[in-house]
């Protein structure tokens, strides 16, 4: 486009010189105005042209390079420009509470296909989470937090509470009365029997050796102490009968004063609640304890893993029914459509605002971190075309203008 300018502003010369040559007389005189005319026009919509962009000829003539001088004040109106006309906060806001987000929303995910098709887009973004996780300030944070929770409980009030629930309408009788039928039917076997009688030879031969020591006594004191042993059998059977059968008995009422005292002091003596919470933070600080903790991230990692990357998991299957659900209460219910529109709105609102000065902040700051020959030439190469036609135009049209004028002279100058 360049080299078609230049050729006519030679045409334009060369004609002028041959029409001088020719004495510029009769027709070579027409051809002189033209010439002549058409030279004025290129030359001056060439200055015109290249002044938008750089110093015609180098010469440091003013309010020439507009484009590279102005580079700033160019980035500036652009952003502004952008900003009224593009981001407007009331034309945005009105474009968007026409699409009706929530009513296209709960159309889109009514279909099973698409349901499943976004609970697989959910999936790959938490599997991609994942993996930009640091796994070793994750598992300190579990641990930290793990622990930390782990000391500010106070477990002796929480036993008091737990022994007081489980104490509630009598419960606790009842597992007494379990452990006693359990010790009675243990006393009552015929092996606990002999080993008791075995025990009591075993003590009678250590305390009185020399009763028990002589051939003749070995037996009768066996018998006794295999006699002694039944008898106490049947004494402790005969108790634990009568303690099961007597709601009233000593025993059970001091086995529930000691209960209630127990309760209360888990609430309420700071003894006692030192010494369970010394036993707590041996239990944490142990090693095995730790290593637990630490453990935990790894396996939680582990199972999210196969529920993310496994298309008929639970964590999956469960994820598509739950979208498929909100597509289906979006379209039955209006009440939630206008309540997700307006935070959407409200969102929006917010959100235009700071993307408002953001981004035109970034186009002024952009645009003035431009390399300016590289901003040249990118303007010349895009635009630069439609600009030559500019000095087409000039050289034609002044061609005429110079016709126009020779045709005025001779009419009204003879």
């Amino acid at each position: 486009m360049k080299l078609g300018a230049l050729g006519l502003l030679a045409a334009s010369l060369a004609g002028f010189g041959l029409s001088h040559a020719m004495g510029g007389q009769g027709a070579w005189a027409w051809v002189r105005a033209f010439c002549e005319a058409a030279t004025v026009g290129a030359l001056a919509d060439w200055f015109a042209v290249v002044a938008l962009f750089k110093r015609p000829l180098g010469l440091p003539i003013p309010h020439t390079a507009i484009v590279p001088a102005n580079q700033a004040r160019l980035g500036d109106n652009l952003a502004v420009f952008v900003r009224d006309h593009f981001l407007a906060p009331d034309a945005l806001l009105a474009r968007l509470q026409v699409f009706d987000p929530a009513s296209r929303l709960g159309a889109w995910l009514s279909e099973p296909a698409q349901a499943r098709m976004a609970a697989g887009m959910a999936r790959t973004w938490l599997s991609q989470a994942l993996d930009l996780l640091d796994e070793r300030v994750v598992r300190e944070a579990i641990q930290s937090f793990v622990v930390a929770r782990l000391r500010a409980w106070d477990a002796g009030a929480t036993a008091g509470e737990v022994l007081g629930l489980l104490t509630r309408d009598g419960r606790h009788h009842q597992l007494l009365d379990e452990a006693l039928r359990r010790l009675g039917g243990y006393l009552d076997d015929e092996g606990v029997k002999e080993r008791v009688s075995d025990l009591m030879v075993k003590y009678a031969r250590k305390e009185w050796p020399r009763i028990v020591g002589t051939v003749n006594l070995v037996k009768p004191v066996e018998g006794i102490a295999d006699n002694l042993a039944d008898r106490l059998a049947r004494a402790l059977l005969d108790e634990l009968h009568e303690v099961l059968s007597r709601p009233d008995h000593p025993l059970r009422q001091d086995y529930e004063a000691w209960v209630a005292d127990y309760v209360a002091r888990l609430r309420d003596d700071p003894q006692l609640r030192e010494q369970i919470d010394g036993i707590k933070s041996r239990l944490i600080d142990h090693p095995s304890v730790q290593a637990y903790v630490q453990g935990l991230w790894a396996e939680i990692h582990a199972a999210l893993r196969r529920n993310l990357d496994a298309q008929d998991s639970p964590l999956a299957r469960h994820l598509e029914q739950s979208l498929l659900g909100l597509g289906r209460q979006l379209a039955a219910n209006p009440a939630l459509r206008e309540a997700i529109n307006e935070h959407v709105m409200t969102g929006a609102r917010s959100l235009a605002a700071r993307l408002r000065e953001g981004v035109t902040e970034h186009i002024a700051q952009t645009v003035r971190g431009w390399d300016e020959r590289r901003l040249v030439q990118a303007l010349e190469l895009s635009v630069g075309p439609d600009l030559q036609y500019i000095r087409y135009n000039g050289t034609l049209v002044g061609g005429l203008i110079g016709i126009g004028l020779h045709a005025l002279v001779l009419a009204f100058g003879g």
